[in-house]
């Protein structure tokens, strides 16, 4: 082990509006493959890269707790779909920070069209000073075959590890490429399939999709 000595906790964040089963089997895999000591989803408040979901956060975050009930793995932080401010990823791996000490390495889990645009995001190369980056590609289309753009690619020919080992010899800075199952399934167009009145049956779980019949969130 290296010499932090500390296994990697995972954070994943989004709107999850909704939460679906592509989520989940990314979370899962991260932990299972790169051996994450857990996953700690943060449903964003306000987030500042897209328009305002259309479930209110507080329907958002039942949804998570609900999709990950019976996981001991997995944990829900509530505190940016709470607050009223944007959710941007650094003040938020900044909270995280402070509160697991500097030692504790981080891995902030993306998906790799996320990965693709995070030279838009606030702040962004700040990133790397808070926690590694774990970017979930799907089979057959490896990172490293992608068009980055310059200021970005530069970062990955950089900071690119080949080995989830490299996740415990630091507290943050590396970028590690993981291939994940193929789940084409997208909370877009889960809105537009129920909104129609349409079956999500098997693409999301079903207290969620109960909980969405309750409260008629995209109907």
């Amino acid at each position: 082990m290296g010499a932090t000595e500390l296994t990697p906790v995972g954070v994943l964040g989004g709107t999850f509006d909704p939460v679906h089963f592509g989520h989940l089997r990314l979370a899962e895999e991260a932990r299972e493959q790169l051996g994450l000591a857990g996953v700690r989803w943060i449903p964003a408040g306000q987030p500042p890269h897209r328009g305002t979901p259309r479930s209110a956060p507080h329907h958002r975050l039942e949804m998570v707790r609900l999709a990950i009930a019976g996981n001991s793995a997995f944990t829900l932080d509530a505190s940016e779909a709470l607050s009223a401010a944007p959710s941007y990823s650094v003040p938020t791996l900044t909270r995280l920070r402070e509160s697991l000490g500097p030692r504790q390495p981080l891995l902030l889990l993306l998906g790799a069209d996320a990965f693709l645009g995070l030279d838009t995001w606030h702040r962004w190369q700040e990133l790397f000073a808070l926690a590694h980056i774990g970017v979930a590609t799907r089979p057959g289309s490896p990172l490293e075959t992608a068009r980055l753009p310059a200021a970005l690619a530069a970062e990955f020919a950089q900071r690119r590890c080949t080995s989830p080992h490299a996740l415990r010899e630091a507290a943050n800075g590396c970028i590690l490429p993981f291939s994940i199952t193929a789940l084409d399934i997208s909370a877009t167009q889960l809105r537009k399939t129920l909104a129609a009145g349409g079956s999500a049956r098997y693409l999301l779980p079903a207290p969620v999709l109960d909980y969405i019949d309750e409260y008629k969130l995209y109907s």
